[in-house]
């Protein structure tokens, strides 16, 4: 504020009374020019004799007052930190304030403690396991199965059991899980840069020069006010006098001010020195969570950088504990902790019984999709025989699947899942199939080589990985009682480990997904293999390393480009061999050499090119299931009724337009499939196949049905696939007998011809 203190006017008499001179006294009208004279001198006085800092001190204080101000919050109101901040200040009270934030730290504290004990307990009973299996499978091999396959466990796979944390209120869950999503955001957000720190750092420079400014010329100018003071104004010819002798009355009050304001001006200084100190000293755009990792199981708090870090370092001048209970929130440990309670909460034992179902084997099945882990509950399902986790990223398989003594089947389709030690044994005791879906090889959680009970196992995913060198199955060895293999991927050779498995290797699968498998020679060593199936590996002919399969008995080359099967010769020694399927491929024609394929019960030939065929092939008389369906065939020959065996023959989708009464010798016939051809009738004869149970005869040419259908006493109308019409033209009493109720031999040869589908 504007301060105007009053000014004394001493004029000096250049002319001394006398004692005998008597001043006149004045005439005419008082004009009060004497009071005038001495207002005209305190402004000139004021204006220009005093000192320009004692007249405007209070403004100057104003505008330095100001400029600290917009020195001191600038950077604050910039658009692109201004929201950051007070984003992260709303953030950290919510984590401050949240009940997880407290029941996590309280309830981690001592679990160090009971984690190591169940650490070494657990890595003892396992390695005893281990080696007691290793001396079970190779009585000469004293290393453990772990060391001798190359697969160690680690903490990743092995883990301890935790124990449970108090359910939390279902509001508290859901505003800690949404607290979790807006600090990972958050983090995300302002890591990547360190414009909230560079600002900081300019604002905190400037504050300290506008500092050092405003002390050095106030202290240059506080000497400068004084009470009494001479003021020289050229007003001589106005009042006769040139030297007036003058004084600043708030001078003394106006100096105390101002150095009390220069010492809050220090103190101002000396804060933003210790803060250029602060800023200096050490890096701020770096920030540990160590000590809240010693304090605490949260062991997976990242160290965090850029404006983050500068953000996290002034809240530790405020208080240490904020950032403590801030570095919660970034802990994927908490935040799994926290998840599993919730899930806990959400899935109970009554709500997974009612998604449990019987899948066409009749077997208890639980599918769980999507979820964030594994309820604990699932284990509480002592019944249940089969269970699958599909895309559930923290998977983890606890003791408690101990109680679940009937499961023997597992599925992991892109479920890294995690097991503990407990669980890993009684997995290896009762686990008998196991699929695994995967995106690379690496995926592969290292346990499933040490499951020495395993018969069955799926690997659906990509092992023709260049950082795998094609397959990393090394442990395939230590999988000593596994029968089945089921490799669906890209491969382009056969792994060579996979002959580790050679001596007890039943039935190997591989469906390439289109991917050409150019080297088969390991085939060879799997002398004792029985099912063979290659489905879509672009094979152009029969793969001449099958024929050293002695034991073979099934062969599946689906969805192939095989034109010519001229090696089908090479059969003969394959004694063993009773099952042929070569569909799905663009096979021409059959070679006469079928016909030393003696012991074949079953040739699926269908989705080819057949136009033709020849009169060996049905000299097969061990045939009982011919599939010829989506061919060319015109004609059937007549020899097909020396297949006295054959119990299904399929030609649907031809082009056949007589059907042979020989067909119809073949007395053991229970499906006969003529659909979509060109047929104009069917003989009488067909009443000769009295175990018939399944009969096609749609999308034909056919003006009547003969009447002696009904000497099919297993033929009923729901397994009569033909035109409405031709059905309602046959005679009452023969619809009467094929609509009957279905007899337990109608019911039984339904299932059959389903299961032969």
């Amino acid at each position: 504020m504007s301060k105007q203190p009053p000014k004394g006017i001493v004029p000096s008499n250049p002319f001394p009374q006398s004692p005998a001179f008597t001043q006149p006294q004045p005439k005419g009208v008082r004009t009060k020019l004497d009071f005038q004279q001495y207002v005209f001198v305190n402004q000139m006085c004021y204006h220009v004799a005093l000192p320009w800092y004692s007249k405007y001190f209070p403004y100057l204080a104003l505008i330095h007052t100001i400029v600290l101000m917009v020195s001191s919050n600038f950077w604050f109101k910039y658009p692109k930190t201004s929201s950051k901040v007070e984003h992260f200040v709303s953030i950290l009270g919510k984590c401050f304030e949240s009940p997880w934030t407290t029941k996590a730290l309280s309830e981690t504290a001592c679990e160090d403690s009971e984690e190591n004990k169940q650490r070494l307990a657990g890595a003892s009973t396992l390695l005893k396991h281990l080696s007691t299996s290793s001396e079970e499978g190779s009585p000469n091999q004293s290393a453990p199965v772990g060391n001798k396959s190359g697969v160690a466990f680690s903490a990743e796979k092995l883990v301890s059991e935790v124990p449970s944390m108090t359910i939390l209120d279902k509001k508290d869950g859901e505003q800690a899980k949404a607290l979790f999503e807006k600090v990972r955001k958050f983090h995300a957000h302002v890591e990547d840069s360190d414009l909230i720190y560079r600002l900081y750092a300019i604002q905190t420079v400037i504050k300290t020069v506008t500092f050092i400014l405003i002390l050095c010329y106030t202290m240059t100018f506080v000497t400068s006010i004084d009470f009494d003071h001479v003021c020289e104004p050229e007003i001589k010819h106005l009042t006769g006098y040139s030297k007036f002798h003058c004084t600043h009355n708030m001078a003394f009050m106006l100096k105390k001010l101002l150095v009390c304001y220069i010492a809050l001006i220090c103190v101002y200084g000396i804060i933003c020195i210790y803060t250029l100190f602060w800023l200096f000293r050490r890096p701020l755009k770096e920030y540990s969570f160590e000590k809240v990792r010693e304090e605490s199981s949260f062991s997976d708090i990242p160290d965090v950088k850029n404006d983050f870090a500068f953000l996290l370092h002034m809240v530790d001048q405020y208080d240490l504990l904020y950032s403590k209970r801030f570095g919660v929130f970034l802990s994927e440990v908490s935040e799994n902790k926290l998840r599993e309670i919730s899930l806990n909460h959400e899935w109970t034992f009554e709500k997974l019984r009612q998604h449990v179902t019987r899948n066409p084997q009749e077997k208890l099945e639980l599918h769980l999709f999507m979820l964030s882990g594994v309820p604990d509950s699932v284990f509480e399902l002592t019944d249940l025989e089969i269970l699958k986790l599909e895309l559930i990223p923290e998977a983890k398989i606890t003791a408690k699947i101990s109680q679940m003594i009937n499961l023997q089947e597992l599925h992991f389709y892109h479920c890294p899942a995690k097991v503990e030690q407990t669980a890993f044994i009684f997995l290896c005791d009762h686990l008998r199939c196991l699929h695994v879906k995967f995106t690379d090889v690496a995926e592969i959680p290292s346990w499933v080589y040490l499951l020495k009970n395993l018969r069955e196992l799926y690997l659906i995913g990509n092992l023709n990985s260049e950082n795998n060198k094609l397959i990393g199955l090394e442990s395939l060895r230590d999988l000593r009682r596994l029968k089945i293999l089921h490799l669906k991927s890209n491969l382009t050779k056969i792994p060579t480990n996979i002959t580790d498995l050679s001596p007890h290797l039943v039935r190997l699968v591989i469906h390439n997904d289109g991917t050409k498998l150019l080297v088969l020679n390991t085939l060879k060593k799997i002398i004792n293999l029985a099912e063979l199936e290659l489905h879509n590996c672009e094979l152009e002919r029969i793969p001449h390393a099958i024929f050293s399969l002695n034991n073979l008995q099934e062969l599946d080359l689906k969805s192939n480009n095989i034109r010519t099967i001229e090696e089908v010769i090479s059969f003969q020694h394959l004694k063993r061999l009773t099952c042929l399927k070569l569909w799905y491929n663009k096979i021409i024609s059959i070679p006469l050499s079928i016909s030393h394929v003696k012991n074949l019960e079953s040739l699926y030939l269908s989705h080819n090119k057949l136009e033709s065929l020849p009169s060996p092939l049905f000299t097969l008389l061990k045939l009982r299931y011919l599939d010829l369906s989506l061919n060319s065939v015109a004609v059937i020959p007549p020899e097909v009724g020396f297949l006295q065996n054959l119990q299904y023959f399929a030609i649907t989708g031809n082009k056949v337009e007589v059907v042979p009464k020989q067909l119809f010798k073949c007395v053991k016939l229970r499906t006969l499939c003529l659909g979509h051809n060109c047929i104009t009738s069917i003989p009488e004869k067909v009443g000769h196949l009295s175990q018939l149970t399944h009969l096609e005869l749609k999308g034909n040419c056919l003006d009547r049905l003969p009447i002696q259908l009904g000497h099919c006493s297993l033929l009923r109308r729901s397994c009569l696939v033909v035109e409405d019409h031709l059905f309602d033209s046959l005679p009452i009493e023969v619809k009467e007998s094929i609509n009957q109720e279905a007899s337990v031999s109608f019911a039984s040869g339904c299932k059959c011809l389903m299961e032969g589908r």
